[in-house]
């Protein structure tokens, strides 16, 4: 939990390189995922966690945010962005995305590929902020809905 004067606490958004900020990460995703938003654990933690580049977001050392992004044949994908509910809407979210795609940008693999993620409809808006466009129909994943949404 975090103490009260949070908000005059450091912001920071790092890649993961130690197991124990990756199991941090994982917790974030079951308080999110699992827990809040109902997912089945067996959709959440895929075979992909050991490929994907993993973020964690920590206010003053504490982890409150974490998201991953990884090859695929359509391009780079940007996914599993989580935020502690008690710091949502406080930047951490953006903080984020922003370290994702600054570490995509810097990878020579990545350039003319696809930037794309699946955004659940309440944070359409966050992705928009940074460049990205609704692609094709809402759609359903683990029982949320979803947008496609692409960055070129």
């Amino acid at each position: 939990m975090l103490p009260k004067n949070w908000k005059e606490m450091k912001l920071q958004v790092e890649k993961i390189t130690d197991p124990s900020d990756l199991d941090a990460a994982f917790e974030i995703r079951k308080q999110v995922f699992v827990i809040e938003q109902e997912v089945d654990p067996t959709k959440e933690y895929d075979e992909f966690e050991q490929s994907s580049v993993h973020f964690l977001a920590r206010i003053d050392g504490i982890a409150v945010g974490t998201a991953r992004w990884r090859f695929t044949s359509n391009g780079v994908k940007s996914e599993r962005f989580a935020v502690l509910k008690e710091v949502r809407g406080k930047g951490v979210g953006q903080a984020l995305v922003k370290a994702v795609l600054d570490d995509i940008q810097a990878d020579p693999l990545s350039k003319n590929k696809t930037k794309y993620l699946h955004s659940q409809l309440a944070a359409v808006p966050l992705y928009s902020k940074f460049g990205f466009k609704k692609a094709g129909d809402i759609f359903e994943e683990c029982n949320i809905l979803h947008y496609k949404m692409e960055r070129i």
